[in-house]
């Protein structure tokens, strides 16, 4: 009998007791829900019979209840409709809606309210029905959900998400859910991601309190609402909600702005994360950071940091790492593989051949290689700009002249300690790299002037300049004053440089600022009075193990006005007077290195701590007392235990 008002109820006239002996089959009720009479709960003798009608008696005709002629009739109407809007219609007119008012209590409050609107919309003014109102029976419970139909077809869809704070209904498990159906009142829940509150079920209107506004509901319909239960979603402190809806929402508004507080890291932008994650190094994000979860992993795989590439002192390292990181990152633009004793050639030059847009390598003490791997680097790297292979016995002129040929944008190169390297390589890298910035040689025992002459004639664009431990002399340093856009130049350990040259130098790059003569014993207090009265722009002085005395530190605070360093370590003929008139004289001094100048006095150099707070100096009781304020500051305390 539940199934009469379905599309398909004219079918069951013909079988109604067959469907008692064969499988049901699958029938679409209006608006995808169970079907009216579904819900309908009475009691017939001893038990709970859902199936059932129970007679419905209508005043003002003859107190007759509604038996199966009228349900049948009821039936052929429905059967004629045609779509469901007509089916909902039908069922949701006052007419066809006044014959089903029950006594004192609607007795279609007990459809899911997703379907119907609430009672006060049913009411019609003058019309008085009366129902019997179904008496508990033992074994048979009033609950909402026992009262859904357990066919297939009667699964309730869900609301459409409010943006406002909706009243929500209990699942059968126990959890809210929205649109659901429940009969108890659950605790009230927030989704923070989605903005969305869902509160415990609200008590529908009696039918007193319906029944009395009726004329202010009759106009709204169930898209006023939400879940169909008529309150305002847009007006969730109206007149129209009940006092414990608007408790609720108050209660979910604050549980809303506590959740803002328990926001993880993973609500950041990915942008931020990215930058977090920049600080740390590749074996902490890889060991570290992309084990935390998946989310992470995909950020520390990503191309920003695959850019540029730190391998320098893991010994894990080898070719086959270097395969993988060329054949799945292509997009490398700086690598460092320095002290990685396990890459080879091989490696070096499969990276090479996968990433054309190499722009920056640094191979520092790796022994292993030679010329095969930095040829590789300058036939597939073209626009390489820096090359940094210092301590590379094996390399030769061979890759130098590669360099030449195919790395014209080439700027920054380091060739310390590269004893096999000689003045035909260095002079193909110079006519080849006419955009050269910074070159850097140490001790490189085959490279003589004529390297020095040719690098000062092809790169004109030359600012940092180093050829400590060269066997250079004074003939090919004066062709570095050519150099207008010097700035740093370190000459340290030339034995055959001069004075004269030196003050020519000084006096041709005006805009040199960083000067090291350190361990030329050449160097004398002419020489430096000189550097200070014409190094306009200097500011960094360098003279450790140099023939200077009190004269050179004298001249320095009298005639300079830009120097800012200067290290006179190991100058055994420096006294207090020179210390203590730099410091009283010059107005730019911050730094002053007296390391091992036995002839300053320890209690000097206190006085003038205190008299001159903006200097440092360096000496070996002042750097020992800075070592232990950095350690205090970080956290470390001496252990005078007998234990440890």
């Amino acid at each position: 009998m539940g199934h009469l008002l379905s599309k398909n109820g004219y079918r069951l006239k013909k079988r109604t007791r067959k469907l008692h002996h064969r499988k049901k089959k699958k029938r679409n009720c209006f608006l995808q829900g169970p079907c009216m009479l579904c819900f309908i709960v009475g009691v017939n003798g001893s038990g709970c019979r859902h199936n059932s009608v129970p007679g419905i008696s209508i005043p003002g005709v003859g107190g007759v209840g509604i038996g199966a002629v009228a349900a049948s009739k009821l039936a052929e109407r429905y059967a004629t409709l045609a779509s469901p809007e007509d089916c909902s219609k039908f069922l949701l007119s006052p007419r066809e809606l006044s014959i089903w008012e029950g006594q004192g209590r609607s007795l279609l409050s007990a459809v899911p309210a997703k379907l119907i609107p609430p009672p006060a919309l049913f009411r019609t003014a003058g019309v008085s029905v009366t129902v019997p109102i179904p008496v508990p029976v033992p074994g048979c419970t009033s609950d909402y959900t026992e009262m859904v139909c357990k066919r297939k077809c009667s699964e309730v869809q869900r609301c459409t998400p409010c943006k406002q704070p909706r009243c929500a209904f209990a699942a059968p498990d126990g959890g809210l859910e929205n649109g659901g159906l429940g009969g108890g009142g659950g605790e009230a829940a927030s989704n923070s991601e989605t903005g969305h509150c869902h509160l415990p079920i609200c008590p529908l209107p009696s039918s007193s309190s319906s029944s009395s506004s009726s004329a202010s509901s009759s106009s709204s319909s169930p898209a006023d609402g939400c879940c169909g239960l008529g309150l305002r979603a847009d007006l969730p402190h109206s007149s129209d909600l009940s006092p414990c809806c608007l408790h609720h929402y108050d209660d979910c508004q604050a549980r809303s702005s506590d959740a803002a507080d328990h926001l993880s890291i993973n609500h950041l932008p990915s942008s931020i994360l990215l930058k977090v994650l920049s600080h740390l190094t590749v074996k902490e994000r890889c060991l570290c950071a992309s084990l935390v979860c998946k989310y992470w992993r995909d950020l520390c795989l990503d191309f920003q940091f695959w850019k540029q590439i730190d391998l320098s002192g893991l010994q894990q390292v080898n070719d086959d790492l270097l395969v993988k990181i060329a054949s799945r990152r292509q997009n490398v633009t700086e690598i460092n593989i320095s002290d990685c004793r396990g890459v080879h050639d091989h490696g070096v030059s499969s990276l090479a051949s996968h990433c054309p847009g190499l722009q920056k390598y640094t191979a520092y003490r790796c022994k292993q290689l030679g010329d095969t791997s930095l040829s590789a680097l300058a036939t597939h790297c073209p626009l390489l700009v820096k090359v940094h292979v210092g301590n590379q016995d094996k390399l030769t002129d061979d890759a130098l002249k590669k360099l030449g040929q195919h790395c014209s944008e080439l700027k920054d190169i380091h060739l310390g300690q590269c004893y096999s390297i000689t003045d035909e390589g260095m002079v193909a890298l110079a006519r080849g790299c006419p955009k050269l910035q910074r070159l850097y040689l140490q001790e490189n025992k085959l490279v003589t002037d004529r390297s020095v002459q040719a690098v000062a004639e092809h790169c004109p664009e030359l600012q940092f300049v180093g050829f400590m431990g060269c066997p250079v002399t004074s003939q090919g340093v004066i062709h570095l004053t050519a150099l207008r856009n010097l700035s740093v130049l370190d000459l340290r350990h030339i034995s055959e440089l001069n004075n004269e040259t030196v003050m020519e130098v000084v006096r041709k790059c005006r805009n040199l600022s960083s000067l090291n003569l350190c361990l030329n014993w050449s160097i004398n207090d002419r020489c430096v009075e000189i550097i200070a009265k014409e190094g306009r722009s200097l500011k960094e002085l360098y003279l450790v193990s140099c023939k200077i005395t009190d004269h050179a530190l004298i001249a320095i605070g009298q005639y300079s006005s830009t120097i800012e360093t200067v290290d006179a370590g190991w100058c055994k003929d420096i006294t207090d007077q020179g210390a203590t008139q730099i410091a009283q004289s010059s107005k730019s001094l911050r730094y002053l290195g007296l390391m091992r100048c036995d002839k300053v006095n320890e209690e000097t150099v206190e006085r003038l701590v205190v008299q001159y707070p903006h200097i440092v100096f360096s000496t070996v009781m002042q750097d020992c007392k800075r070592t232990l304020e950095r350690a205090y500051q970080m956290g470390w305390s001496p252990n005078t235990s007998n234990t440890s």
